[in-house]
């Protein structure tokens, strides 16, 4: 006798249940030693199970078990993935293009152009010589390691999906902050986006695309890395000062002149720091995006893990933090510059 019968035989579903019956879920070993010694097994008040899936299979078999759940929603997704595949494929084809040309560019310009080209990048945005020697220094070590190539198609993917983030996720920080009921409506999307583990994004994409096209990873990278630019986008907007906008009502300006000579340009450090961790972001997914066929220093990582070669995974792992360190603070210099350009 099952736990929950008393459930469906005081409802009169006893009849139902039976003539649903069929092959029962795996039992227990408890089960199964009293059904070998032709004992009935019994469950103590203390160990009563959870009114589970499961549990309630037992007692009815017209009731699913855990697994058929998840055996249907396989099922459900292989189902449809044919015809969802026909409509995201040529939607996300132009990122495979961008992300080939990137790599192909960062890889076939030489060295001694690359990085004094970064050096002056770098410059330009933050003024700043510590950043430019640290720059010099970090691609230096990473070339003189042989780790050159795999650090240039790191941030080829980094600059490609970093501004696609920037360009998709700051207008969407706008409307949230130009509408209550879309940032109401956003919010739940954005918080489910920045609490899945990085390894759920790429299962659903393993089954619509191929392993060797870069929108697989280049997707996964986008969907985790764009949350801080629109959340920050939209906190910066909401907190510019109201008797601000007040003035700018009163001289006359429209929405469209507000928004773009008054809220973006006094939001700027807000959005910038978005940036900065949508930057950071990527780089942590780069890694784990690995995992199908993304380039990179990630690449050498998984082969630490695979091959157990402890110094290729250490040196590798040093390489992705001396990039992220760089990466961090030419936009923070950067973010440094827009705030002390702010009227006080």
């Amino acid at each position: 006798m099952a736990t929950y019968d008393f459930i469906f035989d005081s409802l009169n579903l006893r009849d139902w249940c039976d003539s649903h019956g069929g092959e029962g879920g795996p039992m227990t070993m408890a089960q199964l030693l009293g059904q070998s010694s032709g004992e009935e097994t019994t469950v103590s008040a203390w160990d009563t199970p959870f009114p589970s899936l499961d549990a309630l299979h037992d007692a009815c078999a017209a009731v699913p078990r855990s697994r058929d759940l998840t055996t249907g929603l396989e099922e459900g997704f292989m189902t449809i993935k044919d015809s969802l595949k026909v409509v995201v494929d040529p939607l996300t084809q132009p990122l495979s293009w961008a992300l080939n040309d990137a790599l192909w560019l960062m890889q076939a310009v030489p060295w001694w152009i690359m990085i004094p080209l970064l050096m002056l990048i770098s410059w330009l945005v933050g003024r700043s010589f510590k950043i430019v020697g640290l720059l010099a220094l970090t691609f230096g070590f990473l070339a003189f390691v042989d780790y050159y190539d795999y650090t240039m198609q790191t941030l080829a993917i980094i600059f490609v999906c970093a501004f696609i983030c920037v360009l998709f996720g700051v207008p969407i920080g706008i409307a949230m902050s130009r509408s209550d009921r879309f940032q109401r409506f956003m919010i739940p999307v954005l918080d489910m986006l920045q609490t899945l583990p990085p390894f759920v994004y790429l299962i659903p994409l393993i089954f619509l695309f191929s392993v060797t096209e870069p929108k697989l990873y280049g997707i996964a990278i986008i969907l985790y890395a764009m949350v801080p630019v629109v959340r920050l986008t939209d906190l910066g907007i909401r907190l510019v000062d109201k008797d601000v906008i007040e003035a700018a009502d009163a001289f006359g300006m429209t929405n469209r002149q507000k928004l773009f000579g008054v809220q973006i340009p006094l939001a700027l450090p807000n959005i910038m720091a978005g940036v900065n961790q949508t930057i950071m972001m990527s780089l942590a997914m780069v890694v784990i995006a690995s995992l199908v066929s993304a380039p990179g220093l990630g690449v050498l990582v998984l082969r630490g893990i695979r091959s157990l070669e402890l110094g290729v995974g250490l040196l590798s792992g040093l390489g992705i933090v001396l990039l992220a360190i760089v990466l961090d603070r030419v936009t923070k210099a950067a973010l440094a510059r827009i705030n002390a350009s702010q009227p006080r």
